[in-house]
């Protein structure tokens, strides 16, 4: 429980000292030149490769929907407020203002939520295929109907964490962990 808060301390100490983020190169996308220019070789080279197909091909469908794609892409950075360097590329705000989060904070807990549910799936599933006689057997092929069921159950892992931790039994204790004799 001690190193849990402690890490509680650091990750919030983290959070708390992020300094500002310099952006004086930056501008807005749909005001930057270089963007604009991306923008435009971009599209004159999708345009040169449609112009060596005919209009109703195959290939000249693909490209008619990758130059579509395209002009969407740009234009929904430049109405995202999204900031752009010298290059033409948007760049990450990530200095912990509120008016930067749908760039780098809900994206990451988003990440963190689906990497904690496999993790939480898998042991899980580690934990039930321990008490079967075939364990060893079980852990390299997996039982798929049984890791199906696992991971689709797993959706609620934060609770479950929480529950586990606070009845006890997310942690193991000291005793059980085996340490070198170094």
């Amino acid at each position: 429980m001690k190193k849990l808060l402690s890490l509680l301390v650091v990750l919030t100490f983290a959070f708390t000292s992020i300094t500002k983020v310099d952006a004086s190169e930056l501008t807005l996308c749909k005001d930057s030149p270089a963007f604009a220019k991306r923008q435009k070789t971009s599209l004159k080279k999708l345009d040169n490769r449609l112009a060596k197909y005919e209009a109703d091909s195959l290939p000249a469908l693909a490209l008619q929907k990758q130059i579509s794609q395209t002009k969407d892409r740009f234009a929904r950075y430049g109405a995202g407020n999204l900031m752009c360097g010298t290059d033409g590329l948007p760049h990450l705000i990530t200095d912990g203002e509120w008016s930067h989060a749908g760039e780098f904070v809900l994206p990451g807990l988003g990440f963190l939520y689906t990497a904690g549910w496999i993790g939480w799936a898998g042991r899980a599933y580690i934990g039930v295929v321990r008490k079967d006689s075939k364990a060893t057997e079980k852990e390299i092929i997996i039982d798929v109907p049984l890791a199906s069921k696992i991971m689709l159950s797993g959706f609620t892992w934060p609770a479950q964490a929480w529950s586990e931790l606070a009845n006890g039994e997310l942690l193991a204790a000291n005793t059980d962990i085996t340490c070198s004799p170094r």
